[in-house]
């Protein structure tokens, strides 16, 4: 028998809320949830999208130096054979 994958965690936050009821209750058990939500992603390896952007653009500018340093190397040994040959 194969196993049912969970809820998403909105679905089991909602049912968690339905289940609780009084508003006052509702607030504590919302807060408490959220707190375990945030303890939980803080411990993955997770960045802001802001920094990723920013290493997103560096990357990109690294890879046009790069593919600019391969040519010129490429121009270079080209001219250095054919200095060779010359000789």
């Amino acid at each position: 028998m194969a196993l049912k994958p969970p809820p998403p965690p909105w679905e089991v936050l909602q049912h968690v809320g339905d289940l609780v009821g009084g508003s006052g209750v509702r607030t504590e058990v919302d807060k408490n949830m959220r707190s375990l939500a945030q303890a939980a992603l803080s411990r993955l390896d997770m960045v802001s999208r802001e920094e990723f952007d920013a290493q997103v653009e560096i990357l990109k500018r690294t890879k046009a130096r790069v593919s600019s340093l391969e040519a010129e190397l490429e121009a270079l040994t080209a001219e250095l054979e054919a200095l060779t040959k010359a000789n």
